[in-house]
Formats: C-alpha cells, structure tokens, sequence
C-alpha cells in the first residue's frame, strides 16, 4: 500500500540533531531553526508583516551590494592591519641594523681604512 503524502502543518515540530558542541555551533543551530520557522510561518500565510518586510529587504539588490560591501571593507581593514604590521617589523629591522652597525666606527689613517674597535 502506497504512503499517502502528509498534509497540514509542520508547526510546532522541531528537527534533531547532534547536538552543538560550541556555542558558536549552537547559536548557528538556533538561527538555522528561526528561518525554518519564519519560512514556515510564510508558506502557511500566518507571517507577520515584520517577518516579511525583513526577507523582502534581505533579498533586495540593496542589501546584496551593502553585503558585498562590508565584505570588501571587512579585506581592505585586514589589508591594512597587515600592511601595519610589516611596515613595524621593517621599522625594527631597521633599528636592529642601525643599534649593530653603530658600534663599528671607520677612521682613516695615511690613506688606510682602519676599524675601530
């Protein structure tokens, strides 16, 4: 005998899983189950106007570009971080070549280059 297709709503239930083993994790799973309900709530004609406003802007092309945005940003911050940090550690290459080559002193004797020690 055929199973018949299961009709109604899905309201309510709550999918299972391995549990989350970081918080991060966790919180990633919380979410995960906040748009299955609001799709949900969606599908079934019971979304309130807030929940739909908010996936009607987030599919915006407004919103994709302000995405793409903060993406490029968030690279050229840690371009920048980056570029910091060697610009510091030429700084103190520099300063290091500079400290050791002070020690050493030429002066010149009849012609003849003479180390001072």
């Amino acid at each position: 005998m055929p199973k018949s297709a299961k009709t109604g709503s899905n309201v309510g239930s709550v999918k299972r899983g391995r549990p989350a083993t970081t918080p991060q994790g966790r919180e990633n799973q919380i979410i995960s189950a906040a748009y299955d309900l609001a799709e949900q709530r969606i599908l079934n004609g019971t979304a309130s106007s807030q929940e739909i406003v908010h996936f009607l802007r987030m599919g915006s092309e407004k919103e994709k570009l302000e995405r793409a945005k903060l993406v490029e940003e968030n690279k050229l911050l840690k371009a920048r971080t980056k570029a910091m940090e060697a610009s510091t550690n030429i700084e103190q290459l520099l300063k290091d070549g500079l400290m050791a080559l002070s020690g050493y002193r030429v002066k010149e004797d009849d012609g003849e280059i003479v180390e001072d020690e």
